[in-house]
């Protein structure tokens, strides 16, 4: 059974830093491309942040220089480092993976509509 399971939001102040964290069980994540998607209430959800099988990886336009996202292979596990947070950072931060993605950047654009593993979230919330 395919379990992804976030941690790591919480409540800081603008400026502030975060680490997500997701952890993988039931398949590798080697094998998948996988990424993090956020959505804040009453708004579409959105890609932020993706990565291929190949470890390439692909932001979104209003994170890019911010968000790190990276891949643990041998920990079985998917981090997005946010750093310089803003308040329109603020939402639920899903960690999601997919069988098949052409890029990274599909990941992203599609906004997760390839993926076909969700976690439940991790809410993060920045304070001006």
């Amino acid at each position: 059974q395919v379990q992804l399971v976030e941690s790591g939001g919480g409540s800081v102040q603008a400026g502030g830093s975060l680490r997500l964290s997701c952890e993988v069980s039931g398949y590798m994540a080697s094998e998948y491309c996988m990424g993090w998607f956020r959505q804040a209430p009453g708004q579409e959800r959105e890609g932020v942040a993706g990565v291929d099988k190949y470890l390439s990886t692909n932001y979104a336009d209003s994170v890019k220089g911010r968000f790190t996202i990276s891949k643990d292979n041998a920990k079985n596990s998917l981090y997005l480092q946010m750093n310089s947070l803003k308040p329109e950072d603020t939402g639920m931060y899903y960690c999601a993976a997919g069988r098949w993605c052409p890029s990274a950047r599909v990941v992203v654009d599609t906004h997760g509509r390839m993926m076909d593993y969700w976690g439940k979230g991790t809410p993060v919330t920045i304070s001006s």
